[in-house]
């Protein structure tokens, strides 16, 4: 037996096998392997295969109805890429198709480059989570000045800083400056103390982006490339349209019409909030990003500071119930630091998912099974979102939900 094909069957067997080329998954970053859970234990070999198997069968039928204009997703078990597929195209005009290597938006998973950034910078003595905003940003200002000399780098990061949630996001689409709207807090009503409740923010979060300039001198991109994307061999990664369009290989956005998937050009609009939206990166890149958010890449992220971003912060009841399958699986939920916290089933989910106009992306692992998954894809649709979910619970040995929708999306095409 060929080598090649040897070692494609101890990864699986069957047809399914040919899903997954033999060179297609890099081989595991050469660190010690430290687990952000001490007491993480593994899934049996039997259940990763059923995921695996299951996985790949909902893609094909996501494939063969055209449910997606492309998509890129991996999955990771145990510090190792088990499992990684694209399908679909990158631009329907060219005929270009998605490859690992071709980068997609990242939109709100953006978020979490930005708050590990600030926390290698708290680590090095650069920076608190208790630094007051109004300390290193003069600019900085809220409706009560009293409430705003409380406000902290965790409250920006950690999305309670009373504002209503999505403060000027309707703005920032109708091309209304960041450095302006920025300026324009102190005329927003607050809903809470700072502190006290939950309110996603993408401008007032992106203040992170003033802070690291303010206290390093150097600009908030070229921070995460040289402490993040660099060291973490995430090749493909950048900030901002230009980053994107100068990639050898990306994404267009589509939108479906009546001859089908039809690619437009992204705008520019959520680039302006870097911090909050600003990352393009590969599937590749994302492999990379999961192990070192799963604890396997000691030497960039430290379990310790792994542990202070992924920590439950505000609660955010509207979590539980904004999805058919969050209102079945998730119990409780917070914002920690550039992630959700999900209590899925009785089982510590970390999560974020991310949504600009033509792109949609979703990160999730189980931190005490070492299993997780990434998906990214380049059109409007909630079926791929489903499969996450749907791989959840194969992973976690929950009873099957159909939440993609995968029998309706059969039945509307015959």
């Amino acid at each position: 037996m060929a080598p090649r094909i040897a070692s494609l069957l101890l990864l699986v067997t069957g047809a399914f096998a040919a899903a997954i080329p033999a060179q297609a998954v890099p081989p595991p970053p050469q660190t010690k392997v430290v687990s952000n859970q001490p007491d993480h234990h593994a899934l049996p070999n039997a259940r990763i295969r059923k995921v695996l198997h299951d996985y790949n069968s909902w893609l094909s039928i996501i494939e063969r109805h055209k449910a997606v204009a492309g998509l890129a997703t991996a999955i990771v078990v145990n510090g190792r890429v088990r499992y990684e597929r694209t399908l679909g195209y990158a631009d329907t005009r060219s005929g270009e198709l998605v490859k690992p290597t071709t980068v997609f938006r990242l939109a709100s998973l953006s978020k979490a480059f930005a708050t590990a950034t600030a926390g290698l910078l708290v680590r090095d003595g650069r920076l608190s989570w208790d630094s007051k905003l109004i300390n290193l940003l003069p600019f900085f200002k809220l409706i009560n000045m009293q409430q705003a000399a409380q406000a902290t780098v965790g409250d920006i990061l950690g999305q309670r800083l009373g504002l209503p949630r999505n403060t000027f996001d309707l703005k920032l689409e109708d091309e209304v400056p960041y450095e302006q709207l920025v300026r324009q807090l102190n005329k927003v009503k607050l809903v809470c103390q700072v502190g006290q409740c939950y309110g996603y923010q993408n401008v007032a979060f992106s203040l992170i982006g003033d802070v690291i300039y303010a206290r390093t001198g150097d600009f908030f991109a070229h921070q995460v490339e040289k402490r993040l994307f660099l060291p973490l061999g995430m090749t493909t990664a950048t900030y901002g349209l230009q980053g994107l369009e100068n990639s050898k290989s990306w994404a267009r956005p589509h939108r479906r019409t009546r001859r089908g998937w039809v690619p437009f050009m992204p705008n520019e609009n959520y680039y302006r909030v870097a911090p909050a939206a600003g990352v393009n990166a590969s599937l590749r890149d994302m492999e990379q990003w999961l192990l070192a958010q799963m604890g396997y890449r000691p030497d960039v992220l430290p379990a310790t500071l792994l542990n202070v971003l992924h920590a439950p912060g505000i609660k955010t009841p509207s979590e539980t119930w904004a999805t058919p399958w969050r209102r079945a699986r998730v119990s409780k939920a917070w914002y920690a630091l550039g992630w959700r916290v999900y209590d899925y089933a009785g089982h510590r989910v970390i999560f974020h998912a991310g949504a600009v106009e033509g792109y949609r992306t979703m990160i999730a692992f189980i931190p005490e099974d070492q299993v997780g998954i990434v998906s990214m894809w380049n059109s409007r649709g909630v079926v791929p979102a489903g499969l996450v979910p749907m791989v959840l619970d194969d992973m976690l040995g929950l009873q099957h939900r159909d939440w993609a929708g995968l029998k309706q999306l059969g039945r509307r095409h015959h």
